[in-house]
């Protein structure tokens, strides 16, 4: 009963991260790791991800930025593959390292802006930055469903009106998490006992969706962006501490 409980509010986590509340997913695999190994628990989730997905794609679908998708999506390809073929050789502690860099840095660089009071202005959706922060987010994102910070600190410099960023960003891991399917079925973290678990939860996470998405469509644009950045920081902190201090 204990399982079901912490599953469904996983799935509802998860859901609403899909709706559009920024990153609150990355509590997910933690809470499913208090009742089985990481890796099978990413595993479990990711089918319930792509029925989210579907709904937050349907959702979404009307503002989306394809500029971005069609720079980002080519770099993600090689870095799922890249993830496939090293998951076990890379540290799991360097990923995290990584990822709360990632973010660290950005945030710092956003902050520096604002203090200075200087206009910072839009960055332009380019190739060799997106093909680079797109490879990085397919990497991390297999490795250890942490895709998140990579993608924002290449799109949220473009400062992207609200529903657009969250098409894009709602299509752009649609995509990954489908890529990433055949590699966990073959990882063996997807089976069959583990799928009918997944029909079971997906419902929480629809649920999920369906109020992150209510909630995105009303909060101000500016607090929308802030929520993401604050999101960001916590988890870029969540993962420090795990590595240095957990």
């Amino acid at each position: 009963m204990e399982f079901w409980i912490v599953a469904g509010l996983a799935a509802f986590l998860m859901g609403l991260s899909k709706g559009g509340v920024p990153m609150i997913s990355m509590l997910a695999v933690p809470l499913m790791s208090l009742f089985m190994d990481p890796a099978h628990a990413a595993g479990l989730l990711l089918p319930i991800y792509i029925v989210a997905d579907s709904y937050a794609v349907y959702l979404f679908r009307r503002a989306f930025s394809r500029r971005n998708l069609k720079i980002l999506l080519p770099g993600a390809v090689v870095g799922i593959l890249v993830g496939f073929l090293t998951v076990s050789s890379i540290p799991g502690d360097a990923v995290k390292l990584l990822v709360a860099g990632i973010g660290i840095s950005y945030l710092a660089n956003a902050l520096r802006g604002r203090l200075s009071k200087r206009p910072v202005p839009k960055k332009p959706a380019d190739v060799p930055r997106g093909l680079f922060w797109g490879a990085l987010a397919g990497l991390t994102s297999y490795l250890s469903h942490a895709g998140g910070p990579p993608f924002q600190a290449y799109v949220l410099p473009q400062k992207l009106d609200k529903m657009v960023y969250l098409g894009t960003v709602t299509i752009f891991f649609a995509i990954m998490n489908l890529l990433k399917l055949p590699a966990f079925i073959m990882a063996g973290q997807i089976t069959w006992a583990s799928f009918q678990q997944a029909i079971w939860l997906a419902p929480a996470a629809l649920a999920g969706a369906w109020s992150g998405a209510a909630i995105s469509r009303v909060l101000p644009e500016w607090f929308f962006f802030l929520l993401i950045e604050l999101a960001l920081a916590v988890v870029s902190a969540k993962l420090a501490y795990e590595v240095l201090l957990g």
